[in-house]
């Protein structure tokens, strides 16, 4: 195998390593999340939402901007969205701004449900991407 054939295959090893270390994580991810009623996404909403200030520095975010930071598409995001939504863990309300936009904010139900669950999900990342067993 030539220098460059060695060189490209290893770059396709190690895609396919990160591939098997995001797999199996959001599969736990999924497992543990499921007995607080949430899968990966949902969490990974609620912690946008909860974490980050938005760009504009108020208390919600416009859906591109969720969108954005969760990687997932505008149709699968607004679905996600009207889930947490009739579950009373979101709100979704129009920009004042822009009467075509819709700005999400987690209500006090979704926050305290962030609370309880982020130990949880943090424990998981630690232990499945650090190799941490306490974590």
């Amino acid at each position: 195998m030539a220098a460059v054939e060695k060189a490209e295959q290893g770059l396709v090893d190690q895609w396919r390593d990160i591939l098997a270390v995001h797999a199996r994580t959001l599969c736990e991810l999924d497992r543990v999340l499921h007995q607080h009623g949430l899968g990966a996404s949902d969490f990974e909403v609620l912690d946008v939402l909860a974490t980050s200030a938005p760009a504009d520095g108020g208390p919600s975010y416009r859906v591109q901007e969720i969108a954005e930071r969760v990687h997932l598409s505008q149709s699968a995001l607004s679905r996600l969205i009207g889930r947490l939504e009739k579950d009373g863990l979101v709100e979704r309300c129009m920009c004042p701004e822009d009467r075509r936009g819709v700005r999400v904010a987690l209500t006090p139900k979704g926050r305290a449900l962030h609370g309880q669950v982020l130990p949880v999900q943090r424990a998981v990342l630690g232990r499945m991407l650090t190799g941490d067993s306490a974590g």
